[in-house]
């Protein structure tokens, strides 16, 4: 799971990218799954578009690869998403998740 800090760094580095993956009327099939896969085992992160002609909601389509691929949703924007996994070694050096009990010394 990727924290707020975490996705707003996968989201400035998504956003010069171009859509590698294109959802249109046939939704989500194995073909695709298989697409996105590849595409984040290269990539690491990658833009998804769908087009006019998907039936799927924008959230349930992005929920739906993020979970068949075992990746993240960093973003949803518009008609496009972002997914996440993270390759052995990263490539993506992502922030460190802040710790939930932070103490301040006066």
């Amino acid at each position: 799971m990727l924290t707020g800090k975490q996705k707003r760094h996968l989201r400035a580095l998504g956003h010069k990218l171009k859509p590698l993956i294109h959802i249109g009327k046939k939704d989500i099939e194995d073909a695709l799954i298989a697409e996105a896969n590849a595409s984040l085992d290269y990539h690491e992160l990658i833009k998804v578009r769908l087009f006019e002609s998907c039936t799927l909601d924008k959230h349930e389509a992005s929920e739906t690869l993020a979970k068949a691929c075992h990746a993240d949703v960093a973003q949803i924007l518009g008609k496009t998403f972002l997914l996440y996994r993270a390759a052995t070694p990263p490539v993506i050096i992502l922030p460190k998740a802040d710790s939930p009990l932070k103490t301040t010394s006066a």
